[in-house]
């Protein structure tokens, strides 16, 4: 939590001294519509990392085993850890460095150069340095998603979305089906056959595309509906210029 509140001073420093702007820039402010994106966002990787991780037991019938010794309290510990460790990378990456590089560069550039940051950044994490095709196998999955957070921060102009993904995918990920550095959670995989040939691209395809796929159709909608509420208001403001002219 400490490495939280150092980021917190930083970016405060960063974009007062760079753009003269707060941390309001950020979107922390709650509303009504936010607290929507967060949960979609949690929701749709949610629900896409669980079909993902049973893909394997439908295509190859690996099973999962419930761990018996997991308890409440761990799972709330191993939960916390993972919304720290999400709002930790989405300070970095999607937080004041992303807003100053969309006010120098604009939008697109700044985005693909997050996504970079981001897929390089998960070579260390993940250890995959030094293994070439790891590295490219990584740096396109989490590049896209990387992208794909970086968007959704530039679009609602907040971090809600971007953590609610973030933290939907990985919480499943973790604390369900025990795929991190936190070891055995939930359940615990019972091995058995890997997927190949066509099964494996068709799943790899699921894991990098289906989520941003969701979201960009989220944001279209968004964009849509903003649209119309503008065009609305646009037409009553029309009229009442004409009445006050009758």
């Amino acid at each position: 939590m400490a490495g939280i509140i150092v980021e917190l001073i930083i970016s405060w420093i960063l974009l007062w001294f760079i753009c003269k702007k707060h941390l309001a820039v950020l979107g922390f402010t709650p509303t009504k519509t936010r607290f929507l994106n967060l949960l979609f966002g949690f929701l749709t990787a949610a629900i896409c990392c669980a079909i993902y991780y049973m893909s394997f037991t439908v295509f190859v019938n690996n099973g999962w085993t419930i761990n018996k010794v997991f308890t409440g309290q761990k799972m709330a510990i191993s939960s916390w850890w993972t919304f720290i460790s999400v709002l930790y990378e989405e300070l970095i990456f999607r937080g004041a460095l992303l807003y100053i590089a969309i006010q120098k560069f604009g939008t697109k550039a700044a985005c693909i150069i997050s996504a970079i940051s981001f897929g390089v950044y998960h070579w260390f994490t993940m250890g995959a340095f030094g293994n070439p095709v790891q590295m490219i196998f990584i740096f396109c999955m989490t590049g896209i998603w990387g992208f794909m957070f970086a968007m959704t921060f530039a679009k609602t102009k907040s971090l809600y979305l971007p953590i609610g993904l973030h933290f939907g995918w990985n919480l499943i990920s973790t604390v369900v089906f025990s795929q991190g550095p936190l070891g055995n959670q939930l359940l615990i995989g019972n091995g058995g056959q890997k997927l190949g040939g066509i099964l494996s691209l068709v799943v790899f395809i699921f894991q990098v595309f289906v989520v941003p796929i969701i979201t960009y159709w989220y944001l279209k909608q968004h964009a849509l509906k903003k649209q119309q509420h503008a065009d609305k208001e646009q037409q009553t403001a029309n009229k009442r210029i004409a009445n006050s002219g009758a």
